[in-house]
């Protein structure tokens, strides 16, 4: 809270943003496959596409859509995005047929892809500035930053379960209130800094981030965090059904991260300054693999004592302090990389490549995921597997920084 003081009212408005995103998104999307199977009888595949377009409608527009902030600004791209993810859950509120729930979730998907790297670039943009007048650190800003979007990754599914009670379209208007109340403070309070204001046009800001051969390299490196942190919803729920536990208890893993997050993201941050930005992303590479091997050594055995779960809470424990680590110096590398410029075409791209990274690597763990069902000894191949990316970038990192970065 100290720190939170001496943001300016902007920057408080960028961040209340990112708790008000999460709160708005998850109040639907959790719970969207649901409505889709149960009020509306779609068949699974066809529930399992609907969900897979908003994840390609976000994910590969993320480059398009920091291109665009550069282009237009970071308010008018938040601005913007707040419309089109309101006309999407207004359409899904509405809608009965599969064209009119599609035609919403492709709008939530470009919706996100328009503001996050708008919001993203706005928020790295306060944080160099405030560092170059001596105030809180970029890297300081970017951990409130995670702790805001966690918060409203909890509390927004936790009102959705509550609003189980009402109609689903009820649920979907009121997620359209709160990005219009995002909307009104944007459209109120001018939250772009002066650093974050210059116009480059999409082509230009494209062909510069393109031909950065250090920040496409570093991207495929950062890019194995986003494969391991996705594993959260795709491994760990086999790892569950193993256990014998309900899916219902996912929920669980999730209140888990958010705790460790919100209560330990500052003190890991300050802890971690010391370090610098190579040995503080290879440990949290280190930390994120090595609790992938924690859930394979105790895939083999059957849980006759209660304790079987333990390994999989270690890893939900390892994977967020590795985040912790690795999100606040990974946005600082870019920043650095992109010299103040083209900001939200760096950021955009960083995740598209990490939705890249997602598609391929889930892609081919999923079809390896059917040896982790149950207890034996080839259930630790996918676990195993699964921690071989972040192993290679903690490898990587070091060398990476040493030659294309300067000394913080």
């Amino acid at each position: 809270m100290t720190t939170v003081r001496q943001l300016p009212t902007p920057l408080v408005v960028l961040l209340a943003s990112q708790f008000a995103f999460n709160v708005g998104f998850y109040l639907v999307v959790p719970f969207l496959a649901a409505h889709l199977s149960g009020d509306l009888h779609l068949a699974g595949w066809v529930v399992g596409a609907i969900l897979g377009l908003r994840t390609v409608s976000q994910q590969g527009l993320f480059v398009w859509g920091g291109a665009a902030a550069d282009r237009w600004g970071a308010r008018r791209s938040i601005v913007v995005g707040c419309v089109i993810r309101i006309a999407g859950f207004l359409t899904i509120a509405v809608t009965t047929s599969v064209a009119g729930v599609i035609t919403g979730v492709l709008l939530i998907g470009v919706a996100a892809a328009v503001f996050s790297p708008a919001t993203e670039s706005a928020i790295v943009a306060w944080g160099q500035h405030l560092e170059r007048r001596g105030g809180p650190t970029l890297t300081d800003v970017v951990a409130i930053e995670n702790i805001c979007s966690k918060a409203g990754s909890v509390c927004g599914p936790v009102l959705g379960g509550v609003l189980l009670v009402v109609p689903f379209s009820t649920t979907c208007f009121l997620a359209a209130v709160v990005f219009g109340l995002v909307l009104a403070a944007h459209l109120t309070i001018p939250t772009t800094s002066h650093t974050a204001s210059l116009r480059h046009p999409i082509r230009t800001s494209l062909l510069a981030v393109i031909h950065d051969r250090p920040f496409l390299t570093f991207t495929l490196i950062h890019s194995s965090y986003l494969l391991a942190y996705n594993q959260l919803y795709l491994a760990a729920p086999v790892e569950l059904t193993r256990l014998g536990l309900p899916p219902a208890a996912i929920t669980w893993l999730f209140v888990l991260a958010a705790v460790v997050t919100i209560l330990g993201q500052v003190p890991v941050t300050r802890a971690a300054r010391p370090w610098g930005r190579a040995t503080t992303m290879r440990r949290g590479y280190l930390l994120i693999s090595i609790g992938f091997v924690t859930v394979a050594c105790g895939t083999p055995f059957t849980d006759r004592h209660g304790w079987g779960v333990a390994p999989l809470l270690l890893f939900v424990l390892l994977l967020h302090l590795g985040q912790m680590l690795l999100l606040p110096a990974a946005r600082d590398v870019i920043a650095d990389l992109s010299g103040g410029r083209h900001l939200g075409t760096y950021l955009g791209l960083s995740a598209s490549v990490g939705g890249l990274a997602v598609l391929v690597g889930s892609t081919l763990n999923g079809h390896l995921l059917d040896l982790a069902t149950t207890p034996t000894w080839t259930a630790p191949i996918p676990w195993l597997i699964a921690a071989i990316p972040t192993a290679l970038s903690a490898i990587t990192i070091t060398p990476f920084t040493r030659h294309h970065l300067p000394p913080p």
